[in-house]
């Protein structure tokens, strides 16, 4: 007997699966985002052609490495799930997408140029270390080059993953530092150590390789159509649960 054959539980019972695993209200506000969604979709005539469903479907094939309509047919069935509803699903994530460009696309240079702060991107190492005088000690090491930032990194780092990574962070954007680290990061000079700064009862060094300027490419551009949608969902979703 196939998944697809099997009967499916009660409404009830499922409702009191989601309770119990305290999922309810993260289900109700999923249905209500789509009901808003289709909603100013159909307010602004938007929808979305069979051409574009089969497009999208294609690409989900290809992406599951699904190369024979047999092999879709039996993917969907171990998910419990139709063609149709498959298609359901294609089209009412298109049709999201399509609100989005449609409400926020010129938005995005204004919201570009307002945050363009926020964008700068910086590649990072840090050195982390519970002693303010074992960070002191480490920066005049490494500035009269008695050891290299990326060797100290690796020998005394309290955490283990920046140990075993030389102290790479990675690309990181202003955003994901606290004010006060980002003000003295991104002023300082390139590759110049810089340090010791406190923060979450640790004592830290940083070095920048590389600062990384904001630009505003296509991923950039779908990022903040994104961001500016999900608040405008967010916003409207808040309106109708408090307000009705």
């Amino acid at each position: 007997m196939s998944k697809l054959q099997l009967q499916l539980p009660p409404a009830a019972d499922v409702i009191n699966l989601l309770k119990e695993d305290i999922r309810l209200k993260a289900t109700y506000q999923r249905i209500w985002r789509q009901k808003i969604i289709e909603e100013a979709a159909h307010e602004r005539g938007l929808t979305v052609s069979s051409e574009e469903i089969q497009q999208q479907a294609e690409y989900q094939r290809r992406q599951q490495r699904l190369e024979k309509a047999e092999d879709t047919l039996t993917w969907l069935a171990d998910q419990m799930v139709t063609e149709e509803e498959w298609e359901t699903g294609i089209q009412k994530y298109l049709l999201s997408k399509k609100l989005a460009q449609s409400l926020f696309e010129k938005e995005v240079e204004k919201h570009f140029a307002q945050n363009k702060l926020s964008f700068e991107r910086l590649l990072l190492y840090q050195i982390s270390v519970a002693s303010e005088k074992i960070a002191q000690e480490l920066f005049y090491q490494i500035e009269e080059k008695e050891i290299s930032f990326y060797e100290a990194a690796h020998l005394y780092n309290t955490d283990e993953g920046q140990r075993n990574r030389c102290g790479f962070e990675g690309k990181l954007y202003r955003r994901n530092l606290s004010p006060d680290i980002a003000a003295a990061i991104f002023g300082a000079p390139l590759k110049e150590v810089i340090g010791p700064l406190q923060a979450n009862q640790m004592y830290h060094l940083f070095l920048v390789e590389e600062f990384i300027p904001a630009e505003l490419t296509s991923e950039r551009c779908q990022e903040i159509i994104n961001k500016l949608f999900e608040d405008w969902l967010s916003s409207e979703l808040n309106y109708r649960l408090y307000n009705q």
